[in-house]
């Protein structure tokens, strides 16, 4: 009876923990044709659950991959649409007219909350191709994922000044030029997946905690799932994410951790 109660209150105290984890926006997630194959649909739901993340912003490429995992978690799934159909397009999608078709498409036959991740730099932004997916996004009111550099960024508040840019990675630029770029558009978010710049050993650094500080309405995690293989991580990376936020003010990891994201969705 002693050994059945401890059993008891061990598991009761597991599940306890479990439900005051900090929750997790994945705000920036992929599930390709290979990972479907890898990872398929209820398995990829259940590393989510697993993880406690509660929401993810998914894109794929093709989209198909975005469409089976809501399917399987549509709790969980806000879906993304990318200009990819396969791999290997990132550099050459912005001149190739078929794109428009594609996006066209899946626009017409799906719910989407953002276009993305699309990786483009420089001028790239003034293609027609580009031009044009942002007149889509501009007609239903979606928030753009983008992965390039801030000349790009630039391009694109000219040629859409109300836009809602999520800029993937920040950019891989650094903590004052991060900020530069928020101060200058309100509208811009950032995300920090693929980024192991925010703490060391002696926690989260002087320079991302004051850019933190300064725009705390404006960051948050992701783990760019961009081959299958990152699918095991989900949770190792999730548990990261707590564990460098933890450095920080409770309300501010909280922001960072999921509270933004939301935000973001609905700041239309």
């Amino acid at each position: 009876m002693i050994r059945s109660l401890l059993a008891i209150s061990l598991a009761f105290a597991a599940s306890t923990a479990k439900a005051e984890e900090l929750p997790i926006f994945d705000a920036h997630m992929h599930y390709s044709h290979d990972a479907v194959i890898q990872v398929p649909p209820e398995q990829a739901a259940k590393i989510l659950r697993d993880a406690g993340v509660r929401k993810a912003l998914v894109s794929s490429s093709d989209d198909d991959g975005t469409q089976k995992l809501k399917a399987a978690a549509p709790d969980i799934v806000v879906p993304a649409l990318r200009p990819y159909r396969r791999r290997g397009e990132t550099g050459s999608w912005m001149h190739d007219p078929s794109v428009i078709t594609y996006l066209e498409d899946r626009l017409a036959r799906f719910e989407y909350e953002a276009i993305g991740e699309f990786h483009a730099f420089g001028d790239d932004i003034e293609t027609d191709v580009i031009q044009r997916m942002i007149e889509l996004a501009r007609e239903r009111n979606l928030l753009l994922h983008h992965h390039g550099d801030r000349e790009a960024l630039d391009l694109i508040f000219k040629s859409w000044p109300e836009a809602r840019v999520l800029w993937a990675h920040s950019g891989f630029d650094r903590p004052g030029e991060v900020a530069d770029a928020l101060a200058t558009y309100p509208r811009l978010w950032a995300d920090l997946a693929y980024r192991t710049d925010m703490a060391g050993s002696g926690g989260v650094s002087a320079e991302w905690r004051k850019t933190f500080t300064d725009y705390s309405d404006r960051f948050m995690v992701g783990s760019d799932t961009f081959t299958p293989e990152r699918w095991y991580y989900v949770g190792p990376h999730a548990d990261y994410s707590r564990s460098w936020l933890a450095d920080l003010p409770a309300s501010l990891a909280r922001k960072i951790a999921y509270e933004n994201s939301e935000a973001m969705l609905s700041a239309k």
